[in-house]
């Protein structure tokens, strides 16, 4: 299980409480890695004070790309962009955390879904998901042209 990290392990340390017992319910499955963790600034609000939906989608693409580059061991690219949902939105000051989970490995492609939950309220800690998404990335040569993932 994700830890809960600096405020809230201050904060769990100075009232006595344990992290595990101020970990929100809403985190996702084992399975899943921390790829990317990013608080919004005031310049990716939108005139409403809500983050631009398209920064939110850059940084998705950017904490998708982690565990596909890894395993194919070189250069990637995205090419689709399966789904995208947001499901509330995000503030700034959020701390948002991105996990993301290999779905599939093709011959040339992976596919991943990422989960975006956002912290917020650090003296009454709230966790909520705020976007959910499936990308597929393919493995390129120096040229541009889809290459073999390595096996193994």
């Amino acid at each position: 299980m994700p830890e809960i990290s600096g405020a809230g392990a201050a904060s769990a340390a100075a009232t006595g409480d344990s992290v595990d017992s101020i970990a929100p319910l809403a985190l996702p499955a084992d399975d899943r890695q921390l790829v990317l963790r990013v608080m919004p600034m005031p310049a990716d609000a939108n005139g409403n004070g809500d983050i631009f939906g398209g920064w939110i989608m850059a940084q998705v693409d950017i904490a998708g790309a982690v565990l596909p580059a890894r395993i194919a061991k070189g250069r990637i690219a995205t090419v689709a962009v399966n789904e995208f949902v947001f499901k509330q939105p995000v503030s700034i000051s959020d701390l948002l955390s991105f996990y993301a989970r290999v779905e599939r490995i093709g011959n040339t492609s992976i596919t991943v879904n990422v989960e975006v939950y956002a912290e917020r309220n650090p003296a009454n800690l709230q966790v909520v998901k705020v976007t959910e998404a499936n990308l597929t990335y393919v493995a390129i040569d120096r040229d541009g042209k889809p290459r073999a993932i390595p096996k193994g």
